[in-house]
């Protein structure tokens, strides 16, 4: 009985300990104002560091905006292939943006369906193509506002965010330019006809603060 009454004590304060240590650390979410979604910011220390860095500075693009894409198209998860057949870390689609990315390189066709898969290759023809992007968004003024038109053309193409403005590209610029970094944001946020447009700017933007 006396070994019975001493089994019961300590199984007790084990699990008084239990319920009473921490929960393990888990990655940090960011709640979007207004809505109950929530989404990782912190993509896994170091992973493909070497590949961002060297295509980011070949290509001359911001490499923090390089890993803010990559958390949100993929969660660093090189194997993620969508229903509309993007694939890999950048969600590239082959016949598109893959396609852009090989005219820059001096390359004739399209990547197979093979080549986005491999995390080096997948970074440097996504870098690639925000690089030819960045070419068409060049006359915005404001590094801030650049950064975050940059962002919506990755997800929804230059022309469509300009046309949110005006036919006319230079009249569409020039608008912009008018605008401070918050205006133009919340122009994407009530303007863009792209339901997905305001979401990816907001998605990206916070993994990329979280990031610098």
């Amino acid at each position: 009985m006396k070994r019975y009454s001493i089994c019961l004590i300590v199984a007790l304060l084990l699990t008084g300990c239990a319920r009473q240590s921490p929960e393990p650390p888990r990655q940090a979410l960011t709640t979007h104002p207004g809505s109950k979604l929530l989404m990782p910011v912190t993509p896994p220390a170091g992973l493909y560091s070497d590949y961002i860095h060297d295509s980011a500075n070949i290509y001359g693009v911001d490499e923090t905006l390089v890993k803010a894409i990559i958390q949100v198209e993929s969660g660093y998860n090189p194997s993620v292939v969508s229903k509309s057949n993007v694939i890999g870390l950048m969600q590239l689609k082959a016949s598109t943006a893959g396609r852009d990315a090989y005219r820059l390189k001096g390359r004739h066709g399209q990547p197979s369906s093979h080549e986005p898969k491999d995390a080096a290759t997948n970074i440097d023809l996504g870098t690639a193509y925000l690089s030819l992007l960045q070419k068409q968004l060049a006359g915005i003024i404001n590094p801030e506002t650049r950064c975050y038109a940059l962002t919506v053309a990755y997800v929804n193409g230059a022309g469509a965010l300009l046309r949110t403005f005006s036919a006319n590209r230079d009249d569409a610029v020039a608008q912009i330019n008018r605008m401070t970094p918050e205006q133009f944001y919340q122009h994407v946020q009530r303007k863009h006809p792209a339901p997905q447009a305001p979401r990816y700017l907001w998605k990206v933007n916070t993994a990329y603060l979280a990031m610098r």
